[in-house]
């Protein structure tokens, strides 16, 4: 049986088990072993799910995944702004300059405009980008309510967290760009580097 059709055939087990339950008790059930079975099944596929949502690490992935990736992306959309910004001003410089050129000026001043017009897409993929992020959000949300729920319930996944870096030697170094809050700064490393 695939995932999606059992999770389906679970959820309405669960929903045949309680109306036989709440049925049998507004009509007096002749045997309360049969209630008891029935609540002993739903308790069973309770315990199963509370397993599967522990070992899926839900903690890790409201607590540690989605706000890293959120952060990651707020950091690409003030980046790109900066950096877009940054381009734009020097456009703008060059523009200026192209202006006193005569015939070749003009040639540079339409290139600029090309550039300015290229920038446009900082302010797509920002739009698109928030809108990831606001997904992301509304998981993380759900998924801490989910794990609240189930509170003490679950299981501890045990050893090694999905999220834990167990690379080693070179590859460990190898993380890409850093947050500025969490990145080593240029004082640091020269320090470092004037102390070989």
């Amino acid at each position: 049986m695939q995932p999606e059709n059992k999770k389906t055939f679970e959820r309405e087990k669960v929903v045949e088990i309680i109306n036989s339950v709440l049925n049998k008790v507004e009509h007096g059930a002749d045997d309360p072993k049969v209630i008891l079975n029935e609540l002993k099944d739903l308790q069973r596929i309770i315990e199963q799910t509370r397993a599967e949502v522990g070992a899926a690490q839900a903690g890790d992935i409201s607590d540690k995944h989605i706000p890293t990736a959120t952060d990651e992306l707020d950091a690409v959309v003030a980046n790109t702004a900066d950096a877009t910004g940054k381009i734009m001003d020097s456009c703008e410089a060059i523009d200026e300059i192209a202006g006193n050129l005569g015939e070749q000026g003009a040639v540079i001043s339409g290139e600029t405009i090309k550039i300015f017009e290229a920038c446009s897409f900082q302010d797509i993929t920002g739009q698109r980008i928030t809108k990831v992020v606001s997904t992301l959000k509304t998981i993380e949300e759900k998924v801490s309510r989910l794990v609240n729920a189930l509170g003490a319930a679950m299981p501890d996944a045990g050893s090694v967290s999905e999220g834990e870096d167990t690379r080693q030697g070179d590859e460990r170094l190898l993380n890409g760009p850093q947050m500025s809050d969490k990145a080593i700064s240029q004082d640091d490393i020269d320090k470092l580097l004037d102390s070989f």
